[in-house]
């Protein structure tokens, strides 16, 4: 498993890294008790510990629209994803019933305020890159009816075949969770401001959480950035 940064990125982006981790021989459910269970449990838990008044404050939240704002992206008009899940649940809603996998990915993103993907790793080709998308890209992410023709100011994650995310916000239909995957592939996201452990300890919560609800065994836990090749 290797990640490589396009050199552009990584001139504009020196301190940015991503965490990944691997899950094998997962069970995906729509739902069961131990996702309703933890779902009970972290959303208590982040409540007693966030307030929604004070969250722009909050030094990863702060990184990571520091990072969108870099990207030409608004972050109070498209907001990094672990943090719009912590507002969902903070105003008093509940987030979506998707999968238990999904639903424990998304989970640990609300708790660690990280960007969090999950991938079906049957359906991957590494090694990954870290790119600006080339103009007039095609990418189709998950809901979408139709596919979005990329710009060359959008930062991606991609492998050898196909753009995986359009960092750290939109992920790819093709390579989803379904309850057919059995091995899981997980990223965090990092942003300039956030730490190697802080992604480490985002990656060990998401794999902690799917082993929880689903099974598995896992394979790998591993923080890169540009130095690796």
């Amino acid at each position: 498993m290797s990640v490589r940064w396009d050199s552009v990125v990584s001139k504009r982006f020196r301190e940015l890294q991503i965490g990944i981790g691997i899950i094998n021989k997962v069970h995906v459910e729509k739902e069961n008790p131990a996702i309703k269970a933890l779902k009970k449990s972290v959303y208590e838990e982040v409540k007693a510990k966030y307030r929604i008044e004070t969250l722009k404050d909050n030094e990863i939240v702060r990184a990571y629209r520091d990072f969108y704002w870099k990207l030409d992206i608004d972050p109070t008009k498209t907001r990094p994803s672990g943090e719009a899940l912590l507002r969902r649940v903070l105003h008093g809603d509940k987030l979506l019933t998707i999968s238990t996998v999904v639903d424990a990915y998304n989970l640990a993103s609300m708790k660690t305020i990280v960007p969090i993907s999950g991938f079906d790793k049957e359906k991957l080709t590494p090694p990954f890159v870290i790119r600006f998308a080339e103009n007039g890209e095609a990418f189709t992410g998950i809901s979408m009816t139709k596919p979005l023709t990329l710009t060359g100011n959008m930062l991606v994650l991609a492998d050898q075949k196909q753009v995986l995310c359009i960092y750290p916000y939109r992920d790819s239909d093709f390579t989803k969770i379904t309850e057919k995957t059995r091995n899981v592939l997980v990223v965090a996201y990092g942003a300039p401001g956030i730490a190697e452990l802080q992604l480490k300890e985002a990656v060990e919560t998401t794999l902690s959480y799917i082993k929880q609800v689903a099974g598995g065994e896992i394979e790998m836990i591993k923080v890169f950035n540009s130095t690796y090749e």
